[in-house]
């Protein structure tokens, strides 16, 4: 199998994408932004059938739409009353204008069938170095933000409260996301992006407890899944875009099963008589704050 140029460019293509996919995906879930994340993927479309239109390569106008949205749903803000429905009907737009874009441009229907569902096996050299350049921008933008980020997905309240700029964390990820939407759209097509970017990070997310620990799990699941159905493509002659798709969400429902098995085996913590001694457990230890009423670990 490898010894073909094409599969290795597919396979180096799709463990570039998703590391980035599932590292990006795993505080798109955790913000529960899937659905920012799923209009900015075909927000990108109607960017990518322009680039066609006008002779220029389809990832540039899909990420320059997608970005140009991202900054637009960040900027509306996450507390707006009906910010879905705006998002949906401009979803709506972008894909209306995608389609117009391809009535002018008849010949670009085949090319548009591969950003819609992805073609991996036509990854090229100068194409393999573009994924590369903009995983490893979309990385260090990631790490830039990455503890504001944490502390503004947790515990929002708070972290407006110390002053942590909301409104340009939530713009500053949303215009990482679409970056990440537009190299997934590569191997899985702009229909199929989540296939990456949610159900590898949400099934790591079922079983990892730390954040360090996630990361490490959704970019390990993105990267098997990938590279899994990439295989699979190859000796069965399916679309490698399903393949991938299906091992996704076997994962995240096997995942799911998984974690409500242990949840329901884990041993209860016996209930205590309100009159009987507290439980010394780790957390339990506490010790007190001279000249206040409060407890601290």
């Amino acid at each position: 199998m490898l010894t073909y140029e094409f599969m290795r460019n597919a396979f180096a293509a799709t463990g570039i994408v998703a590391i980035v996919a599932g590292l990006v995906g795993y505080f798109l879930v955790l913000r529960g932004q899937t659905f920012a994340g799923h209009a900015l993927s075909h927000i990108g479309f109607a960017g990518a059938a322009g680039a066609g239109l006008v002779g220029v390569a389809p990832i540039w106008g899909l990420l320059a739409f997608a970005a140009a949205a991202a900054v637009g749903i960040g900027t509306i803000g996450e507390r707006l009353s009906r910010r879905d429905v705006a998002i949906g009907v401009v979803l709506a737009f972008a894909l209306g204008l995608g389609l117009l874009f391809l009535h002018f441009y008849t010949a670009f229907a085949t090319q548009a069938t591969a950003i819609l569902f992805g073609n991996v096996l036509a990854v090229s050299k100068p194409m393999l170095v573009t994924l590369a350049a903009l995983a490893a921008a979309t990385l260090a933008a990631l790490a830039f933000v990455m503890r504001p980020l944490i502390f503004a997905s947790l515990q929002p309240e708070l972290a407006e409260a110390k002053g942590v700029p909301m409104r340009f964390v939530s713009t500053a990820f949303l215009v990482i996301v679409a970056v990440a939407v537009a190299e997934s759209a590569q191997i899985v097509g702009v229909l199929l992006v989540f296939a990456l970017m949610v159900g590898p990070p949400a099934a790591a997310q079922l079983l990892a407890r730390r954040i360090g620990s996630g990361l490490a799990l959704a970019a390990a699941f993105a990267v098997a899944v990938a590279w899994l159905g990439v295989a699979i493509a190859y000796f069965t002659d399916w679309p490698a875009s399903f393949c991938i798709a299906a091992l996704s969400a076997g994962l995240f429902f096997g995942c799911l099963l998984f974690s409500s098995w242990a949840a329901r085996a884990a041993p209860r913590t016996p209930v205590l008589d309100a009159a009987g001694p507290a439980p010394q457990t780790e957390s339990a230890i506490r010790r007190p704050i001279a000249g206040s009423g409060w407890n601290r670990p």
